[in-house]
This record gives structure tokens, sequence and C-alpha cells, in this order.
């Protein structure tokens, strides 16, 4: 009993081991989804980032263009004002170069006395037009130039602002890849901690069922030495009960033909009836031996027969068997003996015996 509830406890423990087993790997399975989900979401920021970097570079080489025709359209424009002013100073050179030579200039002119030529009005009005169209073409360059700076300071405002909402949304990916990192660190640190308890734990289970099964086989070993031992005993013990009782009916039978013969020798003439009653032994002590006396003295003596029977295991039986005699005598007041009665008994006894227990126990007396 004691060996089977130290076996129920190794085994309950064992139990237990195998549910925190599968309980462990039930939250490394769990932990391993986790680590997948966030493997993928890393990846997807991956990707995304890198889309980013490429829209990025993208959008810098277009601002790198962009500024780049500004510079150009700058340096176009300073090159076209010079020129502008170039040919104003050229044309108000000519002008007064015109002006000196009209002035030093005498002209004879044969006029039509009919009519009124007014040349300064005539040089005004050219100049006028002159003034006029150098002002509108000033105009227009202005406005265009103006126009295309205006676009220009729009397009590097508009990329300027979009490069920055990129740098922001690339320092929000960065934080967030520094964070599932730290995140997927810590998780890889928990799957790492949990294979250890779980190999841990199956090293422990090992070695508990591997202990539990050498003091299993241990204690069966033993068990079987102590019931061989006990079988051992038992078989000695039986032998040196069946010698005993052997020597005790022998004694006994000695004893009461010692006493029956004293008995005999004191009575002399006497009339002497003797009977005897034996009984037989199944390994067992003697029963009971009986002697009665009939008229004036009567003795009892008896040699037994005996038997033994003895089981392990399966279970054997034995038989015991025994016989007896009654013979007697009468004696006149001749003093002459007369054989009176012979009589010859025969007890059978059957004894079987299961695990060193009797099973059943039957006697048959045959009388001869």
């Amino acid at each position: 009993a004691m060996f089977e509830a130290y076996i129920a406890n190794l085994r309950r423990q064992l139990d237990s081991l195998g549910n925190d087993k599968m309980k462990l790997e039930a939250d490394l399975h769990n932990m391993q989804g986790l680590v997948e989900d966030f493997k993928n979401k890393y990846e997807d920021e991956i990707n995304k980032r890198t889309e980013c970097e490429n829209d990025f570079v993208l959008i810098k080489k277009d601002v790198d263009e962009a500024y780049m025709n500004k510079v150009e359209l700058e340096a176009k424009l300073e090159s076209l004002t010079d020129e502008i002013n170039f040919l104003r100073s050229i044309y108000e050179e000519e002008l007064r170069e015109l002006q000196s030579q009209i002035k030093d200039t005498s002209v004879i002119v044969e006029m039509d006395n009919s009519r009124n030529l007014d040349m300064d009005a005539i040089v005004a009005e050219v100049r006028a037009q002159y003034e006029d169209i150098a002002n509108r073409s000033r105009a227009e360059a202005e406005t265009w130039y103006r126009t295309k700076y205006e676009e220009m300071q729009t397009s590097a405002s508009r990329y300027g602002d979009d490069l920055r909402s990129t740098k922001t949304e690339i320092a929000d990916l960065n934080r967030m890849i520094q964070r599932l990192t730290s995140e997927i660190d810590a998780v890889k640190g928990q799957r790492a901690n949990l294979e250890a308890q779980i190999a841990e734990a199956e090293e422990r289970g090992e070695m508990a069922v591997k202990d539990a099964k050498s003091r299993i086989r241990d204690l069966e070993e033993a068990l079987q030495r102590a019931k061989q031992d006990m079988a051992r005993q038992i078989r000695e013990y039986q032998d040196l009960m069946n010698v005993k009782l052997a020597l005790d009916i022998e004694i006994a039978t000695y004893r009461k033909l010692l006493e029956g013969e004293e008995d005999r020798l004191a009575t002399g003439i006497k009339a002497i009836n003797i009977s005897q009653q034996s009984t037989s032994y199944g390994g067992f002590p003697m029963d009971s031996i009986k002697s009665s006396y009939s008229s004036s003295v009567s003795s009892g003596y008896g040699s037994s027969a005996y038997g033994s029977g003895s089981g392990y295991g399966s279970g054997y039986g034995g038989s015991a068997y025994g016989g007896s005699s009654m013979t007697g005598f009468s004696g006149g007041s001749s003093g002459g003996y007369t054989t009176t009665q012979t009589k010859k008994n025969v007890v059978i006894k059957m004894i079987e015996t299961k695990d060193g227990r009797v099973v059943s126990e039957s006697s048959e007396i045959v009388e001869d």
C-alpha cells in the first residue's frame, strides 16, 4: 500500500508536469503567433519606410530640379534685366545722338506754304511711341518674370511643405520601427525564457519519470525478493512443523505406550480392555489423543500416522491418513488370558490450502 501510494504520488506529479508542459506549449504557441504578427507588421513598416524613402528621393529630385530651374530663371531674369538696361542705355544714347545731329544740322526744306509742318511735334510723337513701346515691353517682361517667379515660389513652398510632411512621416516611422524593434526584442526574450522553462520542465519531468521508474523497478524487485524469501521461509516453517508434529506424535505415542505398559504390569491378572483412537494431522498440531477405561481398568494407546498439506500461490492440497487398532483381553479366575476382539480403523483426512490459508478440509474413517 505504501509503494502504491508513492507510485500514485509520482503519477500525480507526472500528470502535473504534463499539464504544465501543455500550458507552456500553448503559451509558446501564442507567443510565436504574436512574434509572427509583429514580424509581419515590422516587415510592412519596413516596406512603407522604403516606399517613403523612394518618394522622398523622387520629391527631393523634383525639388532640386525646381531649385535649379529657379536659379536658372533668376539668372535669365538678371541677364534680361541687364539686356533691357543695356538696350535702354543704347536707345537713350542713340536718341541723344539723333537729337544732337538734328540740333546741329540745318535742313532746308521746301515747304508748301499751304501746310504748317511742326517737327517738334513729330519728334515728340515718335519719342512717345518708342517710349510707349519700351514701357509696354518692359512691363510685359516684368509681368512675365514676376508671374514665373511667383509660380516658382509657390511650387517651392508646396514642395517644401511636402518635404517637411515627408520628413515628419519618416520620423514617425522611425520611432514606430524602434518601438516595434524593442517589442520584438522583448517578445524574443520572453520566448527564449519560455523555451528555457519548457526545456527545464521537460528535463525535470524526464528525470522524475526515470527516477519513478527506477524506484518502481527497485520496489518490484524488492517485492519479488520478499515474496521469494517469504515462500522459502513458509516452506522451511512447514517442514519444521512437519518434523515437530512427527516428533510430538512419536513422543505422545511412546508416552501412552509406556503408561499402558505400566498400567498392565500394575493390574496383573485383572481383565484388561484396551481401546485406541488415532487422529490424523494435516500440517497442524495434534488435536487430541483420547483414552477410555472400561470395566475395572482400561487404557488406550495408539500409534497414528500423519500427513501434511501446504500451498502457496495457486495452492495445492495434501492428504493425511492414520490407522488405529483396538484389542481387548479378558482373564478369568483361573488366571488365563483369552483374546476377545481385534479392530482396526483407518482415518483419511483431505486438506486443501491456497496462499497459506486452509480452503477446505474433509476426513473419512474407514473400518477394517
